[in-house]
């Protein structure tokens, strides 16, 4: 399909960017690498008046040696992540996960912020932010807040910013040589995952989070608990499942999706020790 109509500018900086979201509220949406914006366009599930620019920030575009964190700007694309040795040295789940998004073309152009703040459940790095603990550095008219990914997430395809507000900053916590995992079953190597798993150990504990199982990318509590009380990895798996609200499509059913969140999360305990 074709999208309706809009009108387009072109920011030249973030303020510039903000002040177009301040004038246009709901009816601009922002573009850096246009992957999932212009696709919801096409399909006409969204239709905004406005297309906001943001992809040539330079300025957004950076990684980061900040003191007990990892700080990236909010336009760096995937690819740039998935080499960068600060990301590979200090938070290795990341360059994984990253490096399974989409084809080259798509790392290519596609950014981490972008991606954050299409909220998609399905898309590997809103549950990547999860397991890792991380925030968003998120500015608008009224200054810049700091978010944690437990809040930024809070419907399909729904975030909490504002419709005057965007992701400038990425923020991740170091965890070097601590036990990671990211585990991700697709029918082609460039396809969005049926089922994926992010673990990550933080502090002598694990954190673990889901792709496609939830209507909002989600941590598996119910394994966290499990693995708590001193479970073992395949007794924590058999709870991967538990609290999640997976879609049956074409794909893959809600008993196939279920079935495979226990196999990976075992196996991602497993890869990385926490079990």
């Amino acid at each position: 399909m074709i999208p309706v109509a809009f009108d387009y500018v072109r920011a030249g900086s973030a303020d510039e960017a903000l002040a177009a979201l301040v004038e246009h509220g709901d009816e601009a949406k922002l573009m850096a690498g246009g992957h999932s914006l212009l696709p919801m366009m096409k399909l006409r599930l969204a239709y905004p008046a406005v297309v906001v620019d943001i992809g040539r920030l330079d300025d957004l575009k950076y990684v980061r040696d900040a003191g007990d964190h990892l700080a990236i700007g909010a336009l760096t694309n995937h690819r740039a992540i998935e080499i960068d040795p600060l990301v590979t040295q200090h938070a290795p789940l990341l360059a994984r996960a990253t490096s399974q998004v989409g084809d080259p073309q798509v790392r290519h152009r596609g950014t981490i912020g972008g991606s954050l703040a299409h909220a998609d459940a399905a898309a590997d790095h809103p549950a990547t932010l999860l397991a890792l603990g991380g925030s968003v550095v998120v500015s608008g008219p009224n200054g810049q807040r700091e978010v944690a990914a437990t809040d930024l997430f809070t419907g399909f395809l729904e975030s909490s910013l504002e419709p005057t507000e965007m992701i400038t900053e990425i923020r991740v916590p170091k965890h070097g040589d601590a036990g990671w995992s990211f585990q991700k079953f697709n029918r082609r190597a460039q396809d969005w995952a049926i089922v994926g798993v992010s673990a990550q150990r933080v502090n002598g504990s694990a954190q673990v989070a889901l792709v496609n199982m939830h209507t909002t990318p989600i941590r598996a509590t119910a394994v966290e608990e499990a693995l708590a009380g001193g479970a073992s990895a395949a007794e924590a798996a058999e709870q991967a499942h538990v609290g999640m609200s997976p879609s049956s499509d074409l794909n893959a059913s809600v008993d196939f999706r279920n079935h495979l969140s226990r196999v990976l999360v075992k196996r991602a305990l497993v890869e990385a020790g926490i079990a």
